[in-house]
């Protein structure tokens, strides 16, 4: 539950959209706040938090709300994974599932391609897609481009472009193809 209002939260902070930057409109002497300075820090993860009225706040709620004047019901999701990048232009609210699929790869993904993986006893690329909580398998494929080509081909049977914007089976067809 966010108790922060609107009118609040335009008294202590601005918000500028260009740059997706804070900056306190009033001083904390005690913790040595200055009037303009930028408000927040990044906390492990990447994002960026903001303590207001000692509660925190994720940056990216907070432009959202300063923006549009309401707190998003939804997942805020940055476009492009670059979790301190709070340019309101980067940021789309959208449902938990669509928030899902706009992961990127696991750190122990070696492909390089979220779901494309290499087995090692029939000496192909897997290729698999996550449906409704079961793992779909797309095939086997000698040539990892086949593999990422139906992945990407699954994505786009499932209308996940609109979550994805940054696939990395997508990537990898663009670079092929570029």
């Amino acid at each position: 539950m966010n108790t922060l209002t609107y009118e609040r939260l335009h008294e202590v902070l601005s918000y500028t959209p260009f740059d997706g930057l804070f900056r306190w409109k009033i001083e904390h002497p005690t913790i040595h706040i200055k009037i303009g300075d930028i408000a927040g820090h990044k906390i492990p993860g990447g994002y960026i938090q903001i303590t207001v009225d000692c509660i925190q706040y994720s940056a990216h709620r907070l432009a959202w709300f300063y923006v549009y004047g309401y707190w998003p019901e939804n997942n805020i999701d940055h476009k492009f994974r670059i979790k301190y990048d709070n340019r309101i232009r980067r940021l789309r609210e959208i449902s938990s599932l669509c928030d899902i699929r706009n992961r990127g790869c696991f750190k122990n993904n070696k492909s390089g391609v979220t779901g494309v993986t290499w087995n090692k006893s029939n000496k192909r690329w897997h290729s698999f897609i996550y449906v409704a909580k079961i793992n779909k398998h797309l095939g086997a494929f000698k040539d990892f481009s086949e593999a990422v080509c139906h992945r990407l081909a699954a994505e786009q049977c499932l209308n996940w472009e609109k979550c994805n914007l940054n696939s990395p089976a997508y990537q990898y067809v663009k670079e092929m193809l570029g």
